[in-house]
């Protein structure tokens, strides 16, 4: 479906840094253990905790650890998360990004980022993922501590044909999708050359959009966003979360490219028959390489090098003034709606 980026750009982003805006991170090892990785050596009391808030009932692993690595007991059936506290009191939370789900694809939360203001989006309000038709139970049982509140499924007729979501029905969240055909966005994602490969998509998806931003506002729990590939609809989606927050935009395209190694696209369709689903296109896009093997995930570059993300921002920016003004002309949100959102999803 799209061309490969120049050899070039793809080493270019393999040697790229991690992420600057996270004070912390914590990186699975194995099942049973993760590590913490800090970018600093002040003394800090390491707590786990079932939530991100610091109580009575967490348990402490360190006391005054300067430790900038540190290995931590903390299986990966069990959804934790690590609070650093400091001088003062004040602490960080910190959280595994990518859920260690056995056959999921691109399951990962978007806390933790540093906005501009020096504020930071909050873990375990909103996560974002492939398509998840191959969940097992042990992965429903994790997803369920989370607390979901909402499944917005960002997927066509199509695709939802083929793989229904269940994660609603197996934990009680509610779930919202609109019915779109997938043969549109094909085709304009084709056109062009795979240059500017986002536009238009803005307004195709408002409606998706509108849905995600509601439940995001309404705070009612957990928001799992997702389309089968977890990287352009849904990279977009993302985009826009963290642009109107004030996460600087150096950090969205960095996260926003950890798509091409967090996806496993074996675990994005199950083995179907084409012939039960005659004219379906994204049979098409999942169908077998020459060598048996499910596709590989493909790096979000154009054939000039250029990152689809870096070139709707600049189309974004053209358009409506920036992520914010098409927040408000095309999605209806408000100045207080902008003001709730930051409230809600900021630390």
């Amino acid at each position: 479906m799209r061309k490969i980026a120049p050899f070039a750009v793809i080493a270019a982003l393999t040697a790229a840094p991690a992420v600057a805006s996270e004070p912390a991170t914590l990186t699975r090892l194995d099942d049973r253990t993760v590590e913490l990785a800090r970018t600093d050596s002040a003394p800090v009391n390491v707590w786990v905790s079932t939530d991100p808030v610091l109580d009575k009932g967490d348990q402490r692993f360190a006391a005054a650890s300067k430790e900038i690595a540190l290995k931590l007991p903390i299986p990966a059936s069990e959804r934790r998360y690590v609070i650093l506290e400091g001088k003062g009191g004040k602490t960080t939370v910190v959280a595994e990004r990518v859920l260690p789900l056995q056959q999921g694809s691109n399951f990962r939360d978007i806390g933790g980022y540093a906005t501009r203001d020096g504020r930071t989006v909050k873990w375990d309000k909103a996560f974002r993922s492939g398509a998840m038709p191959l969940l097992t139970e042990a992965d429903y049982a994790l997803l369920d501590q989370v607390h979901l509140g909402a499944v917005v499924d960002l997927r066509s007729i199509e695709e939802r044909e083929v793989t229904p979501d269940m994660l609603d029905d197996r934990t009680g969240a509610l779930f919202l999708a609109n019915d779109y055909s997938l043969k549109p966005l094909f085709a304009k994602m084709a056109k062009g050359g795979g240059e500017n490969m986002y536009e238009g998509m803005e307004i195709m998806l408002v409606p998706q959009f509108r849905a995600l931003f509601n439940r995001l506002l309404a705070n009612e729990g957990a928001v799992v966003y997702h389309c089968s590939a977890g990287q352009d609809r849904t990279g977009i989606a993302t985009a826009l979360i963290y642009d109107v927050l004030g996460v600087d935009r150096e950090t969205i395209l960095k996260d926003y490219h950890l798509s091409t190694g967090f996806r496993k696209p074996q675990w994005e369709m199950p083995k179907v028959d084409p012939a039960d689903y005659p004219g379906n296109p994204i049979l098409k896009y999942y169908a077998a390489r020459a060598d048996g093997q499910p596709p590989k995930a493909e790096p979000l570059y154009t054939p000039s090098g250029a990152s689809h993300l870096a070139q709707f921002f600049t189309y974004l920016d053209r358009q409506y003034g920036g992520t914010e003004g098409y927040l408000k002309q095309k999605i209806g949100l408000t100045d207080a709606d902008i003001a709730k959102l930051r409230a809600t999803m900021l630390d």
